[in-house]
């Protein structure tokens, strides 16, 4: 049963409440200065925030211009997820009920979440932004998260209410609430009965069908064990760390990385939303100078795009404090990372302080994460071997090989977890043998929620979870090479679609992330498809890319390919930001993605579909 005590009502009534009221918003302090530090040794989310709530520390969210909007201490945080647990126990919820709520970045989402936490119930986030393709596109992926949680409630911002409660018209999820209609709610009199240690904590839906979306299954137990071994052995938390983020909270590398893990130590994190960095990347680093923050994750492209951004501003900002700066959610980028260490270096940025890492929903978030002692690892293989022998053979100055591939270590696994890399067979492999990775451990998922054949394909009979990654060991350390499912299969050789995309990213006009390689069924057997976003207009120009992109693919990957140019940002991305070669492949297959400079191909698309139909 719930007990609130008087230390707890000491401290919303304290700095935290007073910071958000005062005539003078100022955010949350960055260190605890009566109450210890404790790296998530908690059983459950509720007792962490119980004990994060008795010091001074919390959430801040900013403003798409930069301005400090909301100011949320821990203490705060609790008071209000108690009464908003209250107000969902009023709607008659029942103990593990599915509670989904539209993940903004915006303290209503923290409330629900935690409220969720405290009543029993199992909250569900789902992505804020609109995918490619608009509003159908959105409501048909929202509707698929309801129906496969069979959600009780549906709670949306105001601005999404409508596009939300259509797609709970089609799954029969019947009461659609906006953040202000619940607070209007009476709260529930009884008594509070938290989630306990061997009960679940949340859905992550992150992988999946539009239609039959997967959602990942956490336990307390798991959430905590992952927060624990990232807080203490990843990042070596301390008590004056200062977070900040931009990733979205309906992901795992936002939700659990910079909510929940950050609350389990007490640390604050300052917040601004996914869009507005989209918009203004350089806004990103222009806050954590002022704020003298000290860890932030971002995947490849963030750091690219924020570089890009930047312009001359870096000499004026002030980034000596930043000591993690994570990499995660894609394939490490050694190019991206090094151009950025030097744009940024006139800001005291270190390269050291970059900490490549490796993780999954279906595991918490952390698996592997590096240290920040020195230098990114980078290892350079032969590629002729790793796409024949799928052997990760190094390879030395001078040697004088054709071609070559470089990766980036992602650490040692975290303590919790045994990992192994296997073959096509199973068979366990050793040293830089290329093979599935294969992960078992305390905060592993429960399993797909309510999906019983995709959790027995995910797990063998011993407890052994398939990442769906494929990878090699270097001196102890995980180097992911790609999604095995990704794999194009060409003329008995195995070539990664990333090897690709970035050859033709760094063709002159290009970007990262305006290439998609996948391999399709032709009247010749299979065939490389690359599509290339084009900003060109004149015929001569977009036919002039198209041979500079056949070139460099001839050259380095030595293979034909069929390059397609398709308009700007019409690729498809994940949810985490990550391209989605399948949602790609769907739309050239289709008719959706046709070639800029040859209009008619469309049409041929369509009817090959048909046919293959």
């Amino acid at each position: 049963m719930l007990k609130i005590t008087d230390d707890a009502k000491a401290g919303v009534n304290g700095q935290g409440e007073a910071a958000e009221t005062g005539d003078l918003l100022r955010p949350t302090p960055r260190l605890n200065h009566d109450l210890a530090q404790r790296a998530g040794d908690f059983a459950t989310l509720p007792e962490a925030l119980d004990y994060a709530a008795r010091g001074v520390t919390g959430f801040n969210f900013y403003s798409p211009r930069g301005r400090l909007e909301h100011v949320v201490s821990y203490a705060v945080l609790r008071d209000r997820a108690i009464a908003t647990a209250r107000r969902l126990l009023s709607l008659g919820l029942k103990r593990g009920d599915r509670v989904a709520v539209v993940a903004e970045t915006a303290p209503e989402f923290m409330e629900v979440f935690f409220g969720c936490q405290y009543a029993g119930l199992i909250p569900c986030p789902m992505p804020y932004t609109m995918y490619i393709g608009g509003r159908d596109a959105y409501v048909d992926r929202v509707a698929g998260m309801l129906r496969a949680a069979s959600a009780s409630v549906a709670i949306s911002p105001v601005e999404l209410r409508d596009f939300v409660a259509e797609a709970a018209a089609k799954c029969g999820t019947e009461v659609v609430l906006t953040h202000a209609e619940l607070a209007s709610l009476p709260g529930f009199e009884g008594e509070l009965e938290p989630f306990r240690p061997h009960e679940e904590a949340y859905i992550q839906y992150s992988s999946g069908s539009t239609s039959d979306p997967k959602g990942v299954l956490i336990s307390q137990a798991a959430i905590t064990a992952n927060g624990r071994a990232t807080l203490v052995h990843g990042m070596r938390i301390r008590p004056d760390d200062r977070a900040f983020s931009w990733l979205p909270l309906y992901h795992d590398m936002g939700l659990v990385g910079f909510c929940l893990t950050p609350m389990l130590g007490q640390v604050t994190v300052d917040y601004l939303a996914t869009p507005s960095f989209a918009r203004r990347p350089a806004l990103w680093l222009q806050l954590m100078s002022e704020n003298r923050s000290t860890i932030a994750f971002s995947p490849s492209f963030g750091y690219d795009l924020a570089a890009r951004r930047v312009n001359g501003q870096a000499a004026e900002l002030d980034l000596s404090s930043w000591r993690i700066a994570g990499i995660g959610g894609d394939m490490v980028r050694p190019d991206v990372l090094r151009a950025f260490a030097e744009k940024m270096a006139v800001a005291g940025f270190s390269d050291h302080a970059f900490m490549p890492c490796y993780g999954m929903a279906e595991t918490t978030l952390a698996i592997a994460i590096s240290d920040t002692t020195g230098p990114i690892r980078v290892d350079t293989i032969d590629t002729a071997a790793y796409e024949n022998e799928r052997v990760a053979r190094p390879v030395t100055s001078g040697e004088g090989v054709a071609q070559s591939r470089s990766f980036v270590a992602c650490g040692r696994p975290l303590p919790g977890y045994d990992v192994v890399i296997r073959d096509d067979a199973g068979n366990i492999l050793g040293e830089r043998a290329i093979g599935h990775i294969c992960v078992r451990g305390e905060s592993l998922m429960t399993g797909y929620f309510r999906n019983s054949v995709a959790t027995g394909a995910a797990f063998d009979a011993e407890g052994w979870l398939s990442t769906g990654d494929m990878g090699y060991w270097l001196d102890g350390e995980l180097v992911i090479t790609g999604r095995s499912k990704d794999l194009i299969l060409h003329n008995g050789r195995n070539i990664w679609p990333q090897d690709i995309e970035w050859t033709v990213e760094q063709l002159e006009g290009l970007r990262t992330d305006d290439a998609a390689a996948f391999s399709v069924e032709g009247d010749a057997g299979e065939e490389i498809v690359v599509l290339v976003q084009c900003r060109l207009h004149d015929a001569e120009a977009q036919e002039e890319l198209r041979r500079r992109v056949e070139g460099a693919l001839r050259q380095t990957i030595g293979a034909e390919c069929n390059v397609v140019l398709v308009p700007p940002r019409s690729l498809p991305f994940t949810s985490s930001g990550k391209l989605s070669r399948a949602g790609a492949k769907r739309m050239y297959l289709s008719g959706e993605l046709a070639d800029v400079a040859r209009p008619n191909h469309a049409d041929d698309l369509v009817e090959q579909a048909v046919a293959a139909e």
